[in-house]
């Protein structure tokens, strides 16, 4: 079963609200389970106050002794796995992009926000290092402006496929609705639009996050399955 893990060695870049947001548009159709290891446990606390994705369970006991076997026993019940991870240095970050089918690492529009993203890229070169196999990824830009492009964005995506790293073509916009998931402790579609502005686009970005995530998934099991045919 597919195992996600989000990394990111910089604070304020989108890495949990990443995570919950693909983790909540997965549990609408199917199981998923979350391995929150970020020590503020943020993720646990939300699940803790909504009550409409029973397919969601979200686990905290998982540290640098056990993070294997967690990843593990979560495969084994759930179709999905997603790890939430803090910083980049720790063994526990090896040991779970040792066991991931994708890692993404969120990253904001910035050359500092570029800069630290390269760390998580070292860190994912290591573990191929280390595990001689590759190990999927994509950097998603976060808390993009919905209404433009800044020449910055634009500049930094450009660097990034220039350079041969994987971006996802779909970014999370900046959105009040992304905020108010954490506020209201419920999932995106329990908002109250009212309440909400643009509630709709949220969704539909989410969507689109979502949908990019499984298809990133299923093109990487298919190269994965004409490199064993070829060898």
């Amino acid at each position: 079963m597919p195992t996600i893990v989000f990394v990111s060695p910089k604070g304020g870049a989108g890495k949990t609200t990443s995570a919950l947001i693909l983790a909540e548009q997965l549990a609408r159709k199917t199981d998923v389970t979350v391995i929150d290891a970020d020590p503020n446990h943020p993720i646990k606390t939300w699940a803790a106050g909504q009550k409409s994705l029973n397919r969601l369970q979200v686990t905290t006991d998982a540290d640098e002794e056990n993070m294997i076997e967690r990843i593990e026993e979560a495969a084994s019940q759930t179709p999905f796995v997603i790890v939430d991870l803090e910083g980049t240095a720790a063994k526990i970050v090896l040991l779970a992009i040792s066991q991931a089918d994708l890692v993404i690492i969120p990253t904001q529009g910035s050359q500092l926000d570029s800069k630290q993203a390269a760390r998580a890229l070292h860190v994912i070169k290591q573990q191929e290092k280390m595990s001689r196999r590759p190990v999927p990824y994509g950097v998603l830009l976060t808390r993009t402006s919905p209404i433009i492009r800044t020449r910055t964005m634009t500049h930094i995506n450009t660097a990034f496929v220039e350079a041969g790293i994987n971006v996802f073509e779909t970014s999370l916009n900046e959105r009040e609705a992304f905020r108010a998931m954490f506020s209201f402790g419920a999932p995106l579609a329990d908002l109250d639009p009212r309440e909400v502005s643009n509630l709709d686009k949220a969704i539909a970005n989410a969507e689109a996050f979502a949908a990019e995530v499984i298809a990133t998934l299923r093109k990487s099991r298919e190269s994965l399955k004409t490199e064993e045919v070829e060898a």
